[in-house]
């Protein structure tokens, strides 16, 4: 028990960490996401093409083998551009890294969900908002944004509850998550089970709660919905 008080301050300092990285991978997938849903469907080849690229390739590798890649290539290509332009080199910051890695991949697979959202809102609502003479800014923010997001939340919401427990990884570059911390505190315990167990806990009460809320967003947004239906 003792040990458990000793090291579950640092634990917890830690899952702050685990999620402030969750939060800003979540912001960059969305921007991935949306742009990447832009570009697939685009009547435009050149577009559609590094679109379907990324989205392939991305989905088809092992989260952690593209961690390790970005951490560690990345760190090789950014000595060899210092040697070639005689600069001082700098270390790859594994926050970054994690972040940047953790975004990149589920933009991929938010590419998807925001794509098949919009193709699920019925093309006749945006040509009547046009022959009302709204602008494509009006019709984006009035019309298409709102049905995309009802249709869009449950892939949105499952996402998230992935991309939160993807970061368990970032411990392997290095970073001082929740993960890596409990790691420590077993093996200087030999109690690995305990602190393991505790930082499923946490992530189980993060999910938990990122559920109850994903739960209320879609009724918010499906008020208008259901009472049409009755």
């Amino acid at each position: 028990m003792s040990e458990i008080v000793e090291y579950f301050p640092a634990i917890l300092q830690g899952s702050l960490l685990t999620l402030k990285v969750a939060l800003l991978s979540l912001v960059l997938a969305v921007l991935l996401g949306l742009t990447g849903a832009a570009a697939r469907l685009s009547t435009t080849r050149w577009l559609r093409f590094p679109a379907v690229t990324y989205t392939t390739l991305i989905r088809g590798m092992p989260d952690l083998v593209l961690m390790l890649l970005v951490f560690y290539g990345g760190q090789l290509i950014i000595n060899d551009i210092a040697d070639r332009f005689e600069i001082e080199p700098f270390d790859l910051d594994p926050f970054v890294a994690g972040v940047s890695t953790i975004g990149f991949i589920f933009g991929a697979y938010f590419t998807e969900t925001f794509r098949g959202a919009f193709m699920a809102v019925p093309s006749g609502q945006m040509e009547a908002a046009r022959a009302y003479g709204m602008n494509r800014w009006q019709v984006f923010q009035r019309i298409l944004f709102p049905q995309m997001l009802r249709h869009a939340l449950p892939g949105i919401g499952n996402n998230w509850q992935v991309l939160l427990k993807s970061t368990a990884i970032v411990s392997m570059i290095g970073l001082t998550d929740m993960t890596l911390l409990a790691d420590q505190a077993g093996r200087t315990t030999h109690q690995p089970f305990i602190f393991y167990s505790i930082v499923a806990a946490i992530y189980l009460i993060f999910t938990a709660v990122s559920g109850w809320g994903i739960v209320r967003l879609e009724r918010h947004y499906s008020v208008g919905v259901r009472r049409a239906t009755l």
